[in-house]
């Protein structure tokens, strides 16, 4: 077994991309890897029995847990997040379709510089770390082949993002141990929560970083529980101004539009040699 993140899904009430997620999350994923289904009392029967066949089949090691009562978004990862200690993790949303390679080149983001906290890979509805457009929902990658090759030829400079992003994000479990975690008095949902966490980090001197070697997709982009945005607002008062001045001066633009080259390049000359089954542990 390498030494891959602990891989945490928080399940939601869509039973659909539930299924969705899951077979992706299976085709992707190097065998053995450890993963966490956790369920807040979220997913309804059906969605229950796509977990419990999808765990009978799966060449991951995969767990499932259930709570009776749900507590809500934000203190049910957190709740996970100190069942993992200083390990690293990468939270999946539960909608999200990973494409091969994304974990291991997660992994590979975040030994290459010891002060990247947080590294977000690219997604179609990826607001700041979206491909192939900025801050725009756009459809899942048609050729996800072409996709996962062209993604793996960038050179990993891992640029600054503003935060990270909830489609799928690694965090490093000495840092967030170190940022106290998610303030979960303060925020219900995991996309304000993430947020904060990200500032936090940031101001003791970690990195946000975009992992450009992977990408995951997702049919939408998440989004605040009530009242989240006025306690990051009074709390951040700089963070609406920074994350307008981001989208506005797009300083990904070069490495999304040297990502859409190599995809042209590679659909002209196909090299489908490039990349083995997701199949065994690397």
């Amino acid at each position: 077994m390498s030494d891959l993140p602990i891989v945490l899904l928080p399940l939601a009430s869509d039973e659909d991309a539930l299924d969705a997620c899951l077979a992706a999350l299976e085709a992707a994923t190097p065998a053995g890897t450890p993963v966490w289904l956790a369920d807040d009392a979220q997913a309804g029967p059906r969605g229950v029995a796509i977990v419990e066949r999808w765990l009978q089949r799966t060449r991951l090691r995969a767990e499932y847990t259930r709570r009776a009562h749900p507590i809500g978004e934000s203190a049910h990862l957190q709740e996970m997040l100190d069942a993992c200690g200083d390990a690293d993790v990468v939270v999946l949303a539960a909608d999200a379709q990973p494409l091969p390679g994304w974990l291991p080149q997660l992994a590979a983001c975040l030994a290459r510089d010891a002060a990247i906290a947080t590294a977000t890979p690219w997604c179609n509805a990826g607001e700041t770390a979206g491909w192939p457009r900025l801050g725009e929902i756009s459809p899942a990658p048609a050729d996800p082949a072409l996709t996962v090759q062209a993604c793996a030829a960038m050179a990993p400079r891992h640029p600054e993002l503003p935060a990270a992003v909830g489609h799928a994000v690694a965090l490093r479990g000495s840092a967030r141990r170190r940022a106290g975690g998610l303030d979960t008095e303060s925020f219900g949902s995991w996309y304000a929560a993430l947020t904060d966490l990200s500032l936090r980090l940031s101001g003791l001197g970690w990195r946000n970083v975009l992992c450009e070697t992977a990408f995951v997709a997702r049919g939408g982009e998440g989004g605040p529980a009530d009242g989240d945005l006025d306690v990051l607002a009074a709390r951040w008062p700089a963070w609406h101004s920074r994350l307008a001045a981001f989208l506005m001066s797009d300083p990904l633009r070069e490495p999304r539009e040297h990502l859409q080259a190599l995809h042209r390049q590679m659909r002209e000359h196909p090299q489908h040699d490039l990349f083995a089954p997701q199949d065994a542990t690397p």
